[in-house]
Protein backbone atom coordinates (compact mmCIF):
# COMPACT_ATOMS: atom_id res chain seq x y z
CA UNK A 1 0.00 0.00 0.00
CA UNK A 2 1.08 3.20 -1.25
CA UNK A 3 -0.23 6.91 -0.60
CA UNK A 4 1.14 10.22 -1.54
CA UNK A 5 0.61 13.49 -2.85
CA UNK A 6 1.66 17.14 -3.96
CA UNK A 7 4.39 17.51 -1.07
CA UNK A 8 2.78 15.30 1.35
CA UNK A 9 4.99 12.43 3.31
CA UNK A 10 4.55 9.34 1.18
CA UNK A 11 2.78 6.62 3.04
CA UNK A 12 3.66 2.82 2.08
CA UNK A 13 2.87 -0.18 4.33
CA UNK A 14 4.81 -3.18 4.32
CA UNK A 15 3.52 -6.47 6.15
CA UNK A 16 3.49 -4.92 9.64
CA UNK A 17 4.86 -1.78 9.10
CA UNK A 18 3.67 1.49 7.84
CA UNK A 19 6.64 3.90 6.61
CA UNK A 20 5.88 7.65 6.60
CA UNK A 21 8.30 9.20 4.43
CA UNK A 22 9.04 13.43 4.26
CA UNK A 23 9.30 14.21 0.45
CA UNK A 24 10.20 17.76 0.03
CA UNK A 25 14.11 17.80 -0.46
CA UNK A 26 13.94 20.94 -2.44
CA UNK A 27 12.78 22.46 1.01
CA UNK A 28 14.85 20.65 3.38
CA UNK A 29 12.06 18.71 4.47
CA UNK A 30 11.35 21.79 6.10
CA UNK A 31 7.95 21.56 8.64
CA UNK A 32 5.71 24.03 6.82
CA UNK A 33 2.22 24.44 9.04
CA UNK A 34 0.78 22.20 6.05
CA UNK A 35 3.77 19.47 5.84
CA UNK A 36 3.03 19.47 10.12
CA UNK A 37 -0.60 19.02 9.37
CA UNK A 38 -0.04 16.26 6.75
CA UNK A 39 2.64 14.39 8.95
CA UNK A 40 0.33 14.84 11.95
CA UNK A 41 -2.67 12.91 9.65
CA UNK A 42 -0.54 10.17 8.62
CA UNK A 43 0.88 9.41 12.01
CA UNK A 44 -2.85 9.75 13.46
CA UNK A 45 -4.00 6.95 10.41
CA UNK A 46 -1.09 5.06 10.67
CA UNK A 47 -1.78 4.53 14.93
CA UNK A 48 -5.68 3.64 13.81
CA UNK A 49 -4.59 1.25 12.27
CA UNK A 50 -3.41 -2.76 12.92
CA UNK A 51 0.42 -1.85 11.96
CA UNK A 52 2.82 -3.01 14.76
CA UNK A 53 5.34 -0.58 13.68
CA UNK A 54 5.85 2.96 11.83
CA UNK A 55 8.82 4.31 10.46
CA UNK A 56 9.36 7.90 10.22
CA UNK A 57 11.57 8.75 7.17
CA UNK A 58 12.86 11.40 4.97
CA UNK A 59 14.18 11.60 1.76
CA UNK A 60 17.05 13.95 -0.24
CA UNK A 61 19.92 16.09 1.14
CA UNK A 62 18.76 16.77 4.78
CA UNK A 63 16.22 14.56 7.06
CA UNK A 64 14.74 17.83 8.31
CA UNK A 65 15.74 21.67 8.48
CA UNK A 66 12.92 22.34 11.13
CA UNK A 67 10.21 24.64 11.14
CA UNK A 68 10.16 26.65 7.91
CA UNK A 69 10.89 30.22 7.91
CA UNK A 70 8.64 31.48 5.58
CA UNK A 71 6.18 30.50 8.08
CA UNK A 72 7.18 32.43 10.91
CA UNK A 73 9.07 35.48 8.96
CA UNK A 74 6.02 38.34 9.80
CA UNK A 75 3.89 36.39 11.60
CA UNK A 76 1.86 37.57 14.41
CA UNK A 77 2.26 36.00 17.92
CA UNK A 78 -0.50 34.01 17.57
CA UNK A 79 0.02 32.76 14.34
CA UNK A 80 3.38 31.39 15.91
CA UNK A 81 1.57 30.20 18.97
CA UNK A 82 -0.59 28.49 16.88
CA UNK A 83 1.94 26.66 14.68
CA UNK A 84 4.20 25.60 17.78
CA UNK A 85 0.99 23.76 19.40
CA UNK A 86 0.58 22.11 16.06
CA UNK A 87 4.07 20.63 15.74
CA UNK A 88 4.04 20.00 19.73
CA UNK A 89 0.51 17.94 18.80
CA UNK A 90 2.87 16.43 16.20
CA UNK A 91 5.78 15.59 18.72
CA UNK A 92 2.78 14.26 21.43
CA UNK A 93 1.47 12.10 19.18
CA UNK A 94 4.21 10.24 17.63
CA UNK A 95 4.72 9.18 21.88
CA UNK A 96 0.99 8.44 22.16
CA UNK A 97 0.19 6.45 19.05
CA UNK A 98 -0.14 2.31 20.01
CA UNK A 99 3.10 1.42 17.98
CA UNK A 100 6.28 1.43 17.84
CA UNK A 101 8.40 4.13 16.27
CA UNK A 102 11.60 4.38 14.84
CA UNK A 103 13.62 7.79 12.95
CA UNK A 104 15.07 6.56 10.22
CA UNK A 105 17.40 9.47 9.69
CA UNK A 106 20.09 9.09 6.94
CA UNK A 107 21.16 12.85 6.75
CA UNK A 108 21.21 16.10 9.10
CA UNK A 109 18.52 16.87 11.47
CA UNK A 110 18.54 20.43 12.92
CA UNK A 111 16.21 22.49 15.18
CA UNK A 112 12.23 20.76 14.90
CA UNK A 113 13.73 18.11 12.67
CA UNK A 114 15.93 16.88 15.35
CA UNK A 115 13.29 17.29 18.38
CA UNK A 116 11.35 14.81 15.52
CA UNK A 117 13.92 12.28 16.24
CA UNK A 118 14.21 12.83 19.90
CA UNK A 119 9.67 12.32 20.34
CA UNK A 120 10.44 9.13 18.22
CA UNK A 121 10.37 5.93 20.22
CA UNK A 122 13.52 4.50 18.85
CA UNK A 123 16.09 6.19 16.07
CA UNK A 124 18.28 4.81 13.70
CA UNK A 125 21.05 7.15 11.97
CA UNK A 126 23.49 6.44 9.36
CA UNK A 127 27.30 7.29 9.98
CA UNK A 128 26.87 10.65 7.74
CA UNK A 129 24.02 11.91 9.80
CA UNK A 130 24.36 15.30 12.25
CA UNK A 131 22.32 16.28 14.63
CA UNK A 132 21.40 20.19 16.15
CA UNK A 133 19.89 22.90 17.69
CA UNK A 134 20.73 25.75 15.89
CA UNK A 135 18.63 28.50 17.09
CA UNK A 136 21.55 29.17 19.83
CA UNK A 137 24.23 30.64 17.52
CA UNK A 138 20.84 32.31 15.79
CA UNK A 139 18.17 34.67 17.05
CA UNK A 140 15.57 32.68 17.19
CA UNK A 141 15.97 29.99 19.96
CA UNK A 142 15.31 26.14 20.10
CA UNK A 143 13.04 26.28 22.91
CA UNK A 144 10.38 23.68 21.72
CA UNK A 145 12.76 21.59 19.91
CA UNK A 146 14.85 21.66 23.13
CA UNK A 147 11.67 19.96 25.22
CA UNK A 148 12.05 16.25 23.77
CA UNK A 149 15.99 16.92 23.03
CA UNK A 150 16.98 17.53 26.83
CA UNK A 151 14.47 14.41 27.98
CA UNK A 152 16.98 12.17 25.53
CA UNK A 153 20.52 13.55 26.60
CA UNK A 154 20.66 15.14 29.87
CA UNK A 155 21.13 18.46 31.12
CA UNK A 156 24.44 19.55 30.21
CA UNK A 157 24.79 17.87 26.86
CA UNK A 158 21.17 19.66 25.70
CA UNK A 159 23.04 22.55 27.18
CA UNK A 160 25.89 22.57 24.77
CA UNK A 161 23.88 21.57 22.07
CA UNK A 162 21.15 24.57 23.12
CA UNK A 163 23.63 26.84 23.45
CA UNK A 164 26.19 26.70 20.95
CA UNK A 165 24.49 25.46 17.69
CA UNK A 166 26.92 23.43 16.75
CA UNK A 167 26.19 20.01 14.82
CA UNK A 168 27.31 16.53 15.83
CA UNK A 169 28.32 13.56 14.27
CA UNK A 170 25.83 10.48 14.61
CA UNK A 171 28.83 8.56 16.44
CA UNK A 172 28.43 11.45 19.26
CA UNK A 173 24.24 11.60 18.92
CA UNK A 174 24.77 7.98 19.67
CA UNK A 175 27.01 8.66 22.99
CA UNK A 176 25.12 11.06 24.10
CA UNK A 177 21.58 8.99 23.67
CA UNK A 178 19.97 10.38 20.99
CA UNK A 179 19.79 7.37 18.91
CA UNK A 180 19.83 3.69 19.33
CA UNK A 181 22.35 2.82 16.93
CA UNK A 182 24.69 4.51 13.86
CA UNK A 183 25.62 2.32 10.64
CA UNK A 184 27.38 2.50 7.41
CA UNK A 185 24.88 4.77 5.09
CA UNK A 186 24.24 1.16 2.94
CA UNK A 187 23.07 -0.36 6.40
CA UNK A 188 20.45 1.82 7.47
CA UNK A 189 17.54 0.51 5.80
CA UNK A 190 18.56 -3.24 7.09
CA UNK A 191 19.83 -1.52 10.41
CA UNK A 192 15.99 -0.01 10.79
CA UNK A 193 14.01 -3.30 9.83
CA UNK A 194 16.01 -5.04 12.11
CA UNK A 195 15.42 -2.82 14.92
CA UNK A 196 11.56 -2.86 14.22
CA UNK A 197 10.96 -6.64 14.30
CA UNK A 198 13.02 -6.52 17.49
CA UNK A 199 11.32 -3.99 19.15
CA UNK A 200 7.74 -4.99 17.68
CA UNK A 201 7.46 -8.90 18.53
CA UNK A 202 5.43 -10.01 21.52
CA UNK A 203 2.14 -9.04 22.33
CA UNK A 204 1.10 -5.97 21.02
CA UNK A 205 -1.69 -4.94 23.91
CA UNK A 206 0.93 -5.68 26.36
CA UNK A 207 3.84 -3.25 24.29
CA UNK A 208 1.18 -0.31 23.60
CA UNK A 209 0.18 0.03 27.35
CA UNK A 210 4.13 0.07 28.26
CA UNK A 211 5.42 2.55 25.75
CA UNK A 212 2.63 4.79 27.57
CA UNK A 213 3.14 4.04 30.76
CA UNK A 214 6.72 4.68 30.43
CA UNK A 215 6.42 7.84 28.93
CA UNK A 216 4.13 8.67 31.68
CA UNK A 217 6.50 7.65 34.56
CA UNK A 218 9.37 8.73 33.12
CA UNK A 219 9.80 12.79 33.91
CA UNK A 220 7.93 11.92 37.33
CA UNK A 221 9.87 11.56 40.92
CA UNK A 222 11.13 8.06 41.71
CA UNK A 223 7.79 7.56 44.65
CA UNK A 224 5.19 8.52 41.99
CA UNK A 225 7.15 6.67 38.82
CA UNK A 226 6.84 3.30 40.98
CA UNK A 227 2.96 4.09 42.38
CA UNK A 228 2.23 4.51 38.69
CA UNK A 229 4.66 1.76 37.18
CA UNK A 230 2.80 -0.75 40.17
CA UNK A 231 -0.74 -0.21 39.29
CA UNK A 232 -0.31 -0.51 35.60
CA UNK A 233 1.78 -3.52 35.80
CA UNK A 234 -0.71 -5.35 37.83
CA UNK A 235 -3.36 -4.28 35.56
CA UNK A 236 -1.12 -5.44 32.91
CA UNK A 237 -1.11 -8.92 34.49
CA UNK A 238 -4.74 -9.79 33.37
CA UNK A 239 -4.02 -9.18 30.08
CA UNK A 240 -4.66 -12.25 27.44
CA UNK A 241 -1.14 -11.46 26.07
CA UNK A 242 0.29 -11.46 29.43
CA UNK A 243 -1.14 -14.46 30.26
CA UNK A 244 -0.44 -16.38 26.88
CA UNK A 245 3.41 -15.31 27.63
CA UNK A 246 3.80 -16.81 31.23
CA UNK A 247 1.85 -19.95 30.17
CA UNK A 248 4.19 -20.30 27.71
CA UNK A 249 7.02 -20.33 29.77
CA UNK A 250 6.01 -22.24 32.19
CA UNK A 251 5.31 -25.07 29.21
CA UNK A 252 8.07 -24.31 27.54
CA UNK A 253 6.56 -24.04 24.47
CA UNK A 254 6.18 -20.75 21.86
CA UNK A 255 3.60 -18.33 22.64
CA UNK A 256 0.67 -17.85 20.52
CA UNK A 257 -0.15 -14.19 20.79
CA UNK A 258 -3.59 -13.27 20.76
CA UNK A 259 -2.93 -9.71 19.22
Amino acid sequence: MTMTAQGAPRVARDADVVTITMTRPQRRNALSREHLQQLLDAVTEAGGSDAAGIVLAAEGPVFSAGHDFADVAGSSLPEVRSLLQLCTELMQTLQEVPQVVVARVHALATAAGCQLVASCDLAVAAESAGFAAPGGKGGWFCHTPMVAIARNVGRKRAMELALTGDVIDARTALDWGLVNRVVPDAELDDAVADLVRRATRGSRASKAWGKQTMYAQLDRPERDAYTTAVEVMAAASQLPGAREGMAAFLEKRHPVWPD
